[in-house]
């Protein structure tokens, strides 16, 4: 299992904007409001995995990786990385969706009060989206050993 590539996700979260802004020219007038609150499950996603990323990190770091009292077991790093390259995945397509809402949104911000009512809630919910993914790399980079090699562009070991 290599690392998460960039590239990726962001193609991912492109594809998604644009068929979620395609679905919008139809359906938009049957979604419910978008509150400030839409999008904020993510962010707290995002909060435990960081904190979790230099949870892990720091015991990287002082060498207590193992099994035993105070140590992180090997087997935890592992699921960590197998929640980060989830949580990635899962938040570039909402970052994408989301993004889609926004450019709908914003050039109809004058036009429909809908639209500017829902668009501070659209904007709350991307940044949370984003910041998921950026979180779920950060902890995917903590959990790499201290002498792993460095990747290249294109995200394989070198």
């Amino acid at each position: 299992m290599g690392p998460t590539r960039k590239r990726d996700l962001a193609v991912a979260a492109v594809t998604t904007a644009v068929a979620g802004y395609l679905a919008l020219l139809l359906l938009y007038r049957w979604f419910p409001p978008i509150t400030l609150w839409t999008g904020v499950s993510l962010l707290a996603v995002a909060a435990a995995e960081a904190a979790w990323g230099f949870y892990i990190r720091n015991k990287i770091n002082d060498g207590e990786i193992g099994v035993g009292s105070g140590r992180v077991h090997p087997l935890a790093v592992a699921r960590s990385v197998v929640i980060a390259k989830a949580s990635a995945w899962v938040g570039a397509p909402v970052l994408g969706w989301w993004v889609g809402v926004l450019v709908y949104l914003l050039p109809r911000r004058s036009t429909m009060r809908v639209a500017a009512d829902d668009t501070a809630g659209t904007v709350v919910a991307a940044a949370c989206a984003l910041a998921l993914v950026v979180a779920a790399l950060w902890l995917q980079h903590c959990c790499k050993s201290p002498d792993e090699p460095p990747e290249n562009a294109d995200g394989a070991t070198d």
